[in-house]
C-alpha cells in the first residue's frame, strides 16, 4: 500500500528535542550525550542512579514517578523519593542474601510496583537483572533461568507454582525465590518479598560501577533456535537517554505510557529505564488489553506520549475502525496526547493513517532489536512520515542496506561489503559498529 506523505505541523507549546534532523545528526557525539547524565558521585555510571536517585534529591523527590493502576482499577502513586527508598531496601535485601556484583537476579512478574523496585534495586546493587515474560510456559522459564545462571528469582506464588516449583531441583544455582504478595509460607524454599523488604534499611550507597559493568541480560524469543542472551552494560543508559529524547521526544513534564510487557526488551528499555532517566511520570497498568480500558487510561491519566505495539494498534483498529463512528475514543479527553510511537514488528501503513484519522495523530514506527537494546531507526516528531517506512537512523547511528549473496546474507568480498544504492532493491540491513 503506497500512501501520501504525512506532512507535520509544529505542536503548539512543545519544542521538539529533534527539530532539525540533519543538524542533529551532524552535531551529535556520544561523548556529548554522556555529559547529559549525572554520573555516580566520585565517578562511574549506574543506571539506577540516573533513573532514580538523581531525581530524588530534596525539592524534587516529591514528583510522581509511577502511577500504578491495578487490575481492579485501584490506583496508587510512587514518588521518586519513595522509589529511591524502596530500591535501596531491595538492594540491602540482596546484600543480606549475599548477592552482589554480577550475580543474576531474574524477575517473573507482571506490571506491578514490586517489579520496578526489584529491577532498579538490582542495578543499584551492581547485580545483573534478567526479566522474564510472565506468559512463558515452564519450559522457556526453566531454560532461561539455567542459561542465565539465575541465583535469585522474584515472582508470585501463582507463577511459581505453575512454572518453577516442579523444576526447582533442576536449577541448583537458584539459591533464593522471593514471593511477591501472599503465599510464601506455603511454598518450601521461598521467602516473602514483603517481609524481606520490611527488615531492610531504606538507604543504600551504590558501589563504584564501571560503565562497562554488566547490567541487563535479555534473551531473544528463541523462535529460530535456542534463545540467545544479549548483554547490556551500565553505559547503555547513555543510549536509553538519547534515543528516548529523539525518538520518543520525552520532556520533563510528560506523562508516559509504554504498553510493552516488562519481560521483553522494549518493556525494560522504554517501559522502565529511559522514561525514569528523563524524570517523567510513568503510567503502569497491571491489567490486560481492553479497548475501553486503554482509551480510559489515555484520557484519565492525561497521557502525553504513548509507546505501543502494532498488534495492540490493530486490535484498537478493529474496535474503532477508520470509517466507522469514533464514539469510543471520543468518550474520553485525549487532548494531552501529542505523540504516538510503535515497535515490535513492521507497522502497516493503515495503522499510521488510522492514528491520524481516529486519534488526530499519526503513529510513528521505529526499529531496533534485543541485541541493540535501544532504538536505532525511527520516525521523528518534527519530520514528515511516509506510512510504511520505519524512518531514518538516529543521531549517532549509521545504517545501510547491503547487497545479499546467494545464501541471503550480506555479500562480503575481500572483507568488504557493497551498499545497495538503488530504490526497490532488497538487501541486508546493517549497522556500523560503535
Amino acid at each position: 500500500m503506497r500512501c501520501e506523505t504525512i506532512r507535520k505541523d509544529p505542536v503548539p507549546g512543545v519544542t521538539p528535542n529533534l527539530a532539525d534532523y540533519e543538524q542533529a545528526r551532524s552535531g551529535f557525539t556520544w561523548s556529548r550525550a554522556r555529559e547529559e547524565l549525572a554520573g555516580l558521585p566520585g565517578g562511574g555510571l549506574n543506571i539506577a542512579h540516573e533513573a532514580v536517585d538523581r531525581h530524588a534529591r530534596p525539592g524534587h523527590g516529591d514528583k510522581i514517578a509511577l502511577r500504578c493502576i491495578a487490575r481492579d482499577d485501584t490506583f496508587s502513586t510512587v514518588t521518586y523519593a519513595e522509589l529511591a527508598r524502596r530500591t535501596a531496601r531491595f538492594a540491602n535485601a540482596l546484600r543480606s542474601l549475599h548477592l552482589g556484583h554480577g550475580d543474576r537476579v531474574f524477575t517473573l512478574l507482571g506490571r506491578c510496583p514490586e517489579l520496578y523496585t526489584a529491577v532498579l534495586g538490582t542495578l543499584k546493587n551492581t547485580s545483573v537483572l534478567c526479566p522474564l515474560f510472565s506468559a512463558f510456559g515452564p519450559d522457556p522459564v526453566e531454560q532461561r533461568l539455567r542459561l542465565g545462571d539465575a541465583r535469585l528469582l522474584v515472582t508470585t506464588a501463582a507463577l511459581y507454582r505453575r512454572k518453577v516449583a516442579e523444576r526447582r531441583s533442576s536449577l541448583p544455582g537458584l539459591d533464593h525465590v522471593l514471593i511477591v504478595g501472599p503465599g510464601a509460607e506455603e511454598l518450601p524454599g521461598t521467602v516473602s518479598f514483603d517481609e524481606l523488604m520490611s527488615a531492610a534499611p531504606d538507604t543504600f550507597t551504590i558501589p563504584p560501577t564501571s560503565p562497562d559493568d554488566m547490567a541487563l541480560l535479555h534473551f531473544t524469543s528463541g523462535t529460530t533456535g535456542t534463545p540467545k542472551g544479549a548483554v547490556h552494560v551500565h553505559e547503555a543508559v547513555v543510549a536509553h537517554y538519547a534515543t528516548a529524547a529523539y525518538a520518543l521526544d520525552l520532556h520533563p513534564g510528560d506523562v508516559y505510557w509504554c504498553t510493552a510487557d516488562p519481560g521483553w526488551v522494549t518493556g525494560m528499555s522504554y517501559g522502565i529505564v529511559a522514561p525514569l532517566v528523563h524524570g517523567v511520570t510513568l503510567v503502569v497498568d497491571e491489567g490486560d488489553y481492553d479497548a475501553r480500558r486503554w482509551y480510559r487510561i489515555l484520557g484519565e491519566q492525561r497521557v502525553s506520549v504513548w509507546y505501543t505495539a502494532p498488534t495492540a494498534l490493530r486490535m484498537l483498529m478493529r474496535a474503532t475502525p477508520r470509517h466507522g463512528p469514533y464514539d469510543l475514543p471520543r468518550s474520553y479527553d485525549l487532548s494531552d496526547l501529542r505523540f504516538i510511537a510503535s515497535v515490535g514488528e513492521p507497522l502497516n501503513p493503515e495503522a499510521v493513517l488510522w492514528g491520524q484519522e481516529v486519534l488526530g495523530l499519526p503513529v510513528h514506527d521505529n526499529w531496533w532489536q534485543t541485541e541493540t537494546g535501544c532504538i536505532m531507526i525511527a520516525n521523528f516528531v518534527a519530520c514528515d512520515i511516509r506510512p510504511g517506512s520505519m524512518g531514518r537512523p538516529l543521531p549517532g547511528v549509521e545504517a545501510a542496506v547491503l547487497e545479499r549473496g546467494e545464501d541471503g546474507r550480506a555479500l562480503i568480498t575481500d572483507g568488504r561489503v557493497t551498499l545497495v544504492e538503488n530504490p526497490d532493491v532488497e538487501g541486508e540491513l546493517a549497522l556500523r559498529p560503535g
